[in-house]
Protein backbone atom coordinates (compact mmCIF):
# COMPACT_ATOMS: atom_id res chain seq x y z
CA UNK A 1 0.00 0.00 0.00
CA UNK A 2 1.29 3.05 -0.74
CA UNK A 3 0.30 6.44 1.08
CA UNK A 4 1.32 9.94 0.87
CA UNK A 5 3.85 9.65 3.74
CA UNK A 6 7.48 7.96 3.66
CA UNK A 7 8.54 5.61 6.65
CA UNK A 8 11.25 7.68 8.12
CA UNK A 9 11.10 8.12 11.54
CA UNK A 10 12.78 5.69 14.29
CA UNK A 11 -24.57 -1.18 10.13
CA UNK A 12 -27.42 -1.42 9.08
CA UNK A 13 -27.86 1.40 6.22
CA UNK A 14 -29.36 4.42 7.67
CA UNK A 15 -31.59 7.02 5.51
CA UNK A 16 -30.60 10.80 4.60
CA UNK A 17 -31.94 13.42 6.56
CA UNK A 18 -34.84 14.87 5.44
CA UNK A 19 -32.95 17.84 3.92
CA UNK A 20 -30.20 15.16 2.11
CA UNK A 21 -31.70 15.27 -1.49
CA UNK A 22 -33.11 18.45 -1.52
CA UNK A 23 -29.60 20.08 -1.22
CA UNK A 24 -29.99 23.34 0.54
CA UNK A 25 -28.38 26.43 -0.48
CA UNK A 26 -25.98 28.00 1.67
CA UNK A 27 -26.60 31.58 3.25
CA UNK A 28 -24.28 34.42 4.74
CA UNK A 29 -24.54 32.89 8.55
CA UNK A 30 -22.14 32.04 11.03
CA UNK A 31 -19.85 29.23 10.49
CA UNK A 32 -21.52 25.60 9.95
CA UNK A 33 -20.78 23.54 12.95
CA UNK A 34 -21.55 19.76 13.17
CA UNK A 35 -22.42 19.35 16.78
CA UNK A 36 -20.70 15.85 17.54
CA UNK A 37 -17.35 17.28 15.96
CA UNK A 38 -14.69 17.33 18.75
CA UNK A 39 -11.96 18.76 16.96
CA UNK A 40 -13.28 22.65 16.52
CA UNK A 41 -13.57 22.45 12.40
CA UNK A 42 -15.82 24.81 10.51
CA UNK A 43 -16.52 26.08 7.33
CA UNK A 44 -16.67 29.68 6.90
CA UNK A 45 -20.18 30.79 4.75
CA UNK A 46 -18.98 34.06 3.57
CA UNK A 47 -21.10 35.39 0.96
CA UNK A 48 -19.48 34.23 -1.77
CA UNK A 49 -20.69 30.72 -1.15
CA UNK A 50 -24.28 30.95 -1.68
CA UNK A 51 -24.62 28.87 -5.02
CA UNK A 52 -23.40 26.34 -2.77
CA UNK A 53 -25.48 23.20 -1.80
CA UNK A 54 -25.14 21.01 1.24
CA UNK A 55 -26.57 17.42 1.19
CA UNK A 56 -26.74 15.25 4.58
CA UNK A 57 -26.89 12.09 5.83
CA UNK A 58 -25.99 10.17 9.09
CA UNK A 59 -23.43 6.97 9.35
CA UNK A 60 -20.62 5.95 11.27
CA UNK A 61 -22.38 7.56 14.54
CA UNK A 62 -21.82 10.98 12.68
CA UNK A 63 -22.71 13.38 9.74
CA UNK A 64 -21.39 13.29 6.58
CA UNK A 65 -22.27 16.58 3.87
CA UNK A 66 -21.34 17.18 0.49
CA UNK A 67 -21.15 20.29 -0.26
CA UNK A 68 -20.96 20.94 -4.14
CA UNK A 69 -21.62 23.72 -7.27
CA UNK A 70 -22.68 22.50 -10.24
CA UNK A 71 -25.29 23.73 -12.90
CA UNK A 72 -27.57 21.04 -12.51
CA UNK A 73 -28.76 20.58 -8.43
CA UNK A 74 -30.72 17.23 -9.15
CA UNK A 75 -27.56 15.48 -10.87
CA UNK A 76 -25.62 16.95 -7.43
CA UNK A 77 -27.87 15.16 -5.60
CA UNK A 78 -27.96 11.85 -6.93
CA UNK A 79 -23.85 11.89 -6.94
CA UNK A 80 -24.59 12.96 -3.32
CA UNK A 81 -26.65 9.81 -2.59
CA UNK A 82 -23.94 7.61 -4.61
CA UNK A 83 -21.29 8.83 -2.36
CA UNK A 84 -24.12 8.31 0.79
CA UNK A 85 -24.61 4.92 -0.44
CA UNK A 86 -20.63 4.16 -0.64
CA UNK A 87 -20.79 5.23 3.22
CA UNK A 88 -23.27 2.99 4.24
CA UNK A 89 -21.17 -0.12 2.61
CA UNK A 90 -18.23 0.90 4.15
CA UNK A 91 -20.11 1.07 7.40
CA UNK A 92 -21.45 -2.34 7.04
CA UNK A 93 -17.63 -3.57 6.62
CA UNK A 94 -15.65 -1.38 9.08
CA UNK A 95 -18.03 -1.02 11.70
CA UNK A 96 -17.02 -2.93 14.80
CA UNK A 97 -20.33 -2.85 16.48
CA UNK A 98 -22.20 -5.12 13.22
CA UNK A 99 -22.09 -8.96 13.91
CA UNK A 100 -21.06 -9.57 10.35
CA UNK A 101 -18.46 -7.48 9.46
CA UNK A 102 -15.30 -7.41 8.33
CA UNK A 103 -13.76 -6.22 11.53
CA UNK A 104 -16.04 -8.58 14.08
CA UNK A 105 -15.19 -11.29 12.38
CA UNK A 106 -11.27 -10.47 12.46
CA UNK A 107 -11.62 -9.62 15.96
CA UNK A 108 -13.07 -13.47 16.36
CA UNK A 109 -9.78 -14.82 14.94
CA UNK A 110 -7.86 -17.29 16.84
CA UNK A 111 -4.64 -18.07 16.43
CA UNK A 112 -3.68 -19.22 13.05
CA UNK A 113 -7.58 -18.69 11.79
CA UNK A 114 -8.26 -16.81 8.85
CA UNK A 115 -11.18 -14.42 6.94
CA UNK A 116 -11.17 -12.88 3.83
CA UNK A 117 -12.62 -9.37 3.57
CA UNK A 118 -13.07 -6.94 0.94
CA UNK A 119 -10.68 -4.99 -1.10
CA UNK A 120 -11.71 -2.01 0.99
CA UNK A 121 -11.61 -3.17 4.11
CA UNK A 122 -8.12 -4.57 3.30
CA UNK A 123 -6.88 -1.22 2.02
CA UNK A 124 -7.84 0.49 5.14
CA UNK A 125 -5.98 -1.82 7.47
CA UNK A 126 -3.09 -1.77 5.25
CA UNK A 127 -3.19 2.23 5.57
CA UNK A 128 -3.38 1.88 9.08
CA UNK A 129 -0.51 -0.90 9.51
CA UNK A 130 1.85 1.70 7.90
CA UNK A 131 0.47 4.82 9.98
CA UNK A 132 1.39 2.26 12.98
CA UNK A 133 4.88 1.71 11.72
CA UNK A 134 5.35 5.60 10.59
CA UNK A 135 4.45 6.67 14.27
CA UNK A 136 5.97 4.31 16.40
CA UNK A 137 2.81 2.87 17.63
CA UNK A 138 1.27 5.98 18.48
CA UNK A 139 -1.48 5.20 16.15
CA UNK A 140 -2.84 1.97 16.27
CA UNK A 141 -5.78 0.76 15.69
CA UNK A 142 -5.58 -2.45 18.62
CA UNK A 143 -5.42 -0.21 21.10
CA UNK A 144 -2.69 -1.74 22.24
CA UNK A 145 -3.65 -5.32 21.52
CA UNK A 146 -1.01 -6.12 18.91
CA UNK A 147 -1.67 -5.32 15.64
CA UNK A 148 1.54 -7.14 14.40
CA UNK A 149 -0.13 -10.16 15.17
CA UNK A 150 -2.59 -9.67 11.95
CA UNK A 151 -1.06 -10.94 8.85
CA UNK A 152 -2.44 -9.26 5.23
CA UNK A 153 -2.51 -11.29 2.32
CA UNK A 154 -3.37 -8.79 -0.89
CA UNK A 155 -3.47 -11.36 -3.44
CA UNK A 156 -6.40 -13.56 -1.28
CA UNK A 157 -7.71 -10.44 0.28
CA UNK A 158 -7.73 -12.45 3.59
CA UNK A 159 -6.13 -11.43 7.36
CA UNK A 160 -4.46 -14.06 9.27
CA UNK A 161 -4.55 -14.19 13.30
CA UNK A 162 -0.90 -15.28 14.67
CA UNK A 163 -1.49 -14.61 18.17
CA UNK A 164 -4.93 -14.87 20.39
CA UNK A 165 -6.88 -11.26 21.21
CA UNK A 166 -6.14 -8.92 18.73
CA UNK A 167 -9.05 -6.47 18.83
CA UNK A 168 -9.23 -3.60 15.82
CA UNK A 169 -11.37 -0.76 16.10
CA UNK A 170 -10.87 1.47 12.88
CA UNK A 171 -13.00 4.48 14.53
CA UNK A 172 -9.35 6.51 14.02
CA UNK A 173 -9.35 5.85 10.58
CA UNK A 174 -12.46 4.78 8.87
CA UNK A 175 -14.00 8.31 8.58
CA UNK A 176 -11.31 9.66 6.47
CA UNK A 177 -11.09 6.68 4.25
CA UNK A 178 -14.72 6.97 3.74
CA UNK A 179 -14.31 10.66 2.69
CA UNK A 180 -11.31 9.43 0.22
CA UNK A 181 -13.90 7.59 -1.50
CA UNK A 182 -16.52 9.71 -1.38
CA UNK A 183 -14.55 12.08 -3.12
CA UNK A 184 -13.17 9.83 -5.67
CA UNK A 185 -16.78 9.02 -6.43
CA UNK A 186 -17.72 12.57 -6.81
CA UNK A 187 -14.46 12.95 -9.54
CA UNK A 188 -16.15 10.18 -11.42
CA UNK A 189 -19.98 11.77 -11.60
CA UNK A 190 -17.43 14.91 -12.78
CA UNK A 191 -18.55 16.45 -9.20
CA UNK A 192 -15.11 18.11 -8.91
CA UNK A 193 -16.20 21.66 -7.03
CA UNK A 194 -17.09 19.88 -3.57
CA UNK A 195 -16.15 19.64 -0.47
CA UNK A 196 -16.58 16.54 1.51
CA UNK A 197 -16.52 15.95 5.68
CA UNK A 198 -17.68 13.52 8.25
CA UNK A 199 -18.17 15.36 11.24
CA UNK A 200 -15.81 18.22 10.13
CA UNK A 201 -13.41 15.97 11.79
CA UNK A 202 -12.30 14.21 8.53
CA UNK A 203 -12.50 16.63 5.47
CA UNK A 204 -11.18 16.81 1.94
CA UNK A 205 -11.93 19.49 -0.25
CA UNK A 206 -11.52 19.61 -4.15
CA UNK A 207 -11.46 22.11 -6.26
CA UNK A 208 -13.05 25.38 -4.55
CA UNK A 209 -16.21 27.44 -5.99
CA UNK A 210 -15.89 30.22 -8.18
CA UNK A 211 -13.92 33.47 -7.52
CA UNK A 212 -12.24 31.46 -4.70
CA UNK A 213 -8.71 30.74 -3.83
CA UNK A 214 -10.04 27.70 -1.63
CA UNK A 215 -12.86 26.63 0.96
CA UNK A 216 -12.65 28.64 3.71
CA UNK A 217 -12.18 26.82 7.06
CA UNK A 218 -11.33 27.77 10.57
CA UNK A 219 -10.52 25.49 13.38
CA UNK A 220 -11.60 26.74 16.62
CA UNK A 221 -10.61 26.13 20.31
CA UNK A 222 -12.58 23.38 21.55
CA UNK A 223 -13.74 24.35 24.98
CA UNK A 224 -14.61 27.95 23.36
CA UNK A 225 -15.74 27.13 19.70
CA UNK A 226 -16.36 30.63 19.25
CA UNK A 227 -12.51 31.62 19.39
CA UNK A 228 -11.31 30.90 16.35
CA UNK A 229 -7.25 29.79 16.47
CA UNK A 230 -6.28 29.64 12.77
CA UNK A 231 -8.13 30.79 9.00
CA UNK A 232 -7.40 28.13 6.14
CA UNK A 233 -8.26 28.02 2.70
CA UNK A 234 -8.21 24.95 1.23
CA UNK A 235 -7.79 23.18 -2.09
CA UNK A 236 -7.52 19.54 -2.98
CA UNK A 237 -6.29 19.27 0.34
CA UNK A 238 -7.10 16.94 3.44
CA UNK A 239 -7.71 18.48 6.85
CA UNK A 240 -8.30 16.58 10.07
CA UNK A 241 -9.21 16.92 13.80
CA UNK A 242 -8.60 15.55 17.09
CA UNK A 243 -9.90 16.98 20.10
CA UNK A 244 -10.80 16.32 23.66
CA UNK A 245 -14.74 17.43 25.35
CA UNK A 246 -14.20 18.26 28.76
CA UNK A 247 -14.57 15.47 31.12
CA UNK A 248 -13.19 13.02 28.18
CA UNK A 249 -9.50 11.20 28.22
CA UNK A 250 -7.37 9.86 25.36
CA UNK A 251 -5.09 6.50 26.35
CA UNK A 252 -1.49 6.20 24.73
CA UNK A 253 -2.06 2.76 23.24
CA UNK A 254 2.11 2.14 23.60
CA UNK A 255 1.90 2.78 27.91
CA UNK A 256 -2.12 2.35 28.90
CA UNK A 257 -1.47 5.90 30.39
CA UNK A 258 -3.75 8.76 29.73
CA UNK A 259 -2.56 11.81 27.87
CA UNK A 260 -2.26 15.18 29.74
CA UNK A 261 -1.38 19.04 28.23
CA UNK A 262 -3.01 18.43 25.10
CA UNK A 263 -6.30 19.81 24.12
CA UNK A 264 -6.56 19.23 20.12
CA UNK A 265 -4.57 18.66 16.86
CA UNK A 266 -5.47 19.39 12.97
CA UNK A 267 -3.40 18.35 10.27
CA UNK A 268 -3.71 19.16 6.59
CA UNK A 269 -2.18 17.26 3.99
CA UNK A 270 -2.46 18.00 0.04
CA UNK A 271 -4.74 15.59 -2.18
CA UNK A 272 -2.42 13.70 -5.03
CA UNK A 273 -3.64 15.47 -8.02
CA UNK A 274 -4.44 12.03 -10.02
CA UNK A 275 -7.67 11.24 -10.15
CA UNK A 276 -9.42 8.16 -10.40
CA UNK A 277 -10.07 8.31 -13.79
CA UNK A 278 -6.33 8.69 -13.82
CA UNK A 279 -5.14 6.22 -12.25
CA UNK A 280 -3.94 2.47 -13.26
CA UNK A 281 -6.20 -0.26 -12.32
CA UNK A 282 -3.82 -1.67 -9.83
CA UNK A 283 -2.66 1.53 -8.76
CA UNK A 284 -3.99 2.28 -4.95
CA UNK A 285 -5.82 6.11 -4.37
CA UNK A 286 -4.55 8.69 -2.74
CA UNK A 287 -5.53 8.70 1.02
CA UNK A 288 -5.13 12.10 1.98
CA UNK A 289 -8.33 12.11 4.55
CA UNK A 290 -7.00 8.75 5.69
CA UNK A 291 -3.76 9.16 6.50
CA UNK A 292 -4.48 12.64 7.99
CA UNK A 293 -6.87 10.46 10.32
CA UNK A 294 -4.27 8.93 11.52
CA UNK A 295 -1.80 11.25 12.46
CA UNK A 296 -4.05 13.89 14.27
CA UNK A 297 -4.67 11.01 16.38
CA UNK A 298 -1.10 10.09 16.82
CA UNK A 299 0.11 13.60 17.34
CA UNK A 300 -2.39 14.12 20.55
CA UNK A 301 0.29 11.46 21.71
CA UNK A 302 3.87 12.37 20.15
CA UNK A 303 5.89 14.98 21.13
CA UNK A 304 7.10 18.23 19.74
CA UNK A 305 10.04 16.90 18.15
CA UNK A 306 8.37 14.07 16.71
CA UNK A 307 5.35 15.76 15.89
CA UNK A 308 7.87 18.36 14.10
CA UNK A 309 10.34 15.05 12.29
CA UNK A 310 7.11 13.77 10.67
CA UNK A 311 6.35 17.24 9.25
CA UNK A 312 9.81 17.65 8.08
CA UNK A 313 10.06 14.34 6.42
CA UNK A 314 6.78 15.31 4.21
CA UNK A 315 6.38 18.06 2.03
CA UNK A 316 3.20 19.92 2.20
CA UNK A 317 2.06 18.42 5.69
CA UNK A 318 1.52 20.85 8.04
CA UNK A 319 0.06 20.36 11.91
CA UNK A 320 -1.13 22.42 14.52
CA UNK A 321 -1.32 21.28 18.40
CA UNK A 322 -3.51 22.80 20.72
CA UNK A 323 -1.79 22.62 24.25
CA UNK A 324 -2.71 24.44 27.60
CA UNK A 325 0.26 26.79 26.97
CA UNK A 326 -1.24 27.31 23.43
CA UNK A 327 -0.96 26.83 19.81
CA UNK A 328 1.93 25.47 18.15
CA UNK A 329 2.24 24.82 14.05
CA UNK A 330 4.43 22.44 12.19
CA UNK A 331 5.22 22.32 8.81
CA UNK A 332 8.35 21.10 6.55
CA UNK A 333 9.86 24.89 6.91
CA UNK A 334 9.69 25.80 10.67
CA UNK A 335 7.95 25.12 14.00
CA UNK A 336 5.87 28.17 15.31
CA UNK A 337 4.65 28.81 18.58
Amino acid sequence: MSVPLSHEQDGASRASTPDALEGRSLTPDPPHRTPDIDGGVALDRPRELRDVRRFSHEAMATVYEVYAVHRDPQYAAQAAQAAFDLVDRLERELSRFLPNSDITRINHLGPGERTRVTPSTLECLLIARHMFDLTGGAFDVSIGTGLPALAFDPDESTVRATAQGVRVDLGGIGKGYAVDLMAELLEEWDLEVALVHGGFSSVLALEPPPDLEGWPLTLSDPRTPSRVLERLSARQTALSASGLRKGDHILDPRTGAPVRGRLAAWVTLPRPRASASDRDADEPRAAAATVADALTTAFMLLDRDQVEAICRSSPGLEAWILEDAGLVHFAASARRL
